[in-house]
């Protein structure tokens, strides 16, 4: 029973901070002119962007590091497809939702190959067997949908998303295979491998930002909202100024 509170006060606390933070960001939306209409918030933004980029070298960036530097390549890659086995199961329900039928067949093989005959999804054997990833999330469904992406936000500790896609969150975490983990000791390590994880591998891509960008913010945000957008649209989106009323929405 405590188990079972747990897991609602968990998924209760990251729909109020959703709630929340859609509302703070809706507020802000009253801020000065701006000249990127996808960004009205920037002012926010560059605040949280800064916040988290402290938060980032002061403690994830080394943690990353040491987590790259001691760890074997080999596991570091098991790691990672244990992971992508996990977010496979929940693709197939988005590609499912979709109505994306390749997408949710090609989902659900690779979930049970993989763990059937990939020590649980520690090896992806159904790449070696060329059933092809659809990863899909909560936040391109509704985008498949007709939901518009909503102005640009740049969430504390989580870092770029949409307003949609904010709004998706508390169904993204509570499709996580991970969130129903009784085990809460196993659960929080488990999460924290796979941001860790996650972190070690854009170890590179952050270090050429620092070079590279005159300013990282910016180029973060063009690179988020254009993966994104051609996310939603299976890698064909329209032109940008026939989606600037609403973003990235394929109902247009």
């Amino acid at each position: 029973m405590s188990q079972t509170k747990s897991n609602q006060r968990y998924r209760r606390f990251a729909a109020r901070t959703a709630f929340l933070t859609a509302a703070l960001l809706l507020s802000a939306c009253a801020t000065g002119p701006n000249a990127d209409p996808r960004d009205p918030l920037e002012p926010f933004n560059r605040g949280m962007y800064s916040f988290n980029d402290v938060v980032d070298r002061a403690v994830v960036k080394p943690v990353a590091t040491a987590y790259r530097d001691v760890l074997p390549s080999p596991v570091r890659t098991g790691v990672s497809n244990f992971f992508s086995n996990l977010q496979d199961l929940w693709s197939f329900v988005n590609n499912a939702l979709q109505l994306k039928g390749e997408g949710a067949g090609n989902s659900i093989m690779r979930f049970g190959v993989n763990t059937a005959f990939g020590l649980g999804g520690v090896l992806d054997i159904a790449s070696e067997m060329r059933i092809e990833r659809f990863p899909e999330d909560f936040g391109q469904t509704l985008g498949h949908w007709g939901v518009g992406a909503g102005p640009y936000v740049v969430l504390p500790l989580l870092g770029p998303s949409t307003l949609r896609d904010t709004a998706a969150l508390p169904v993204d975490s509570n499709g996580n295979a991970l969130s129903h983990v009784s085990d809460i000791p196993a659960r929080n390590s488990a999460t924290v491998l796979n941001l860790v994880n996650r972190r070690s591998r854009l170890l590179d891509a952050s270090k050429m930002l620092e070079e590279v960008a005159l300013d990282p913010y910016t180029f973060t945000r063009d690179a988020f909202l254009q993966r994104r957008q051609s996310l939603v649209y299976d890698g064909s989106p329209p032109d940008q100024d026939d989606l600037l009323p609403t973003y990235d929405n394929p109902a247009q």
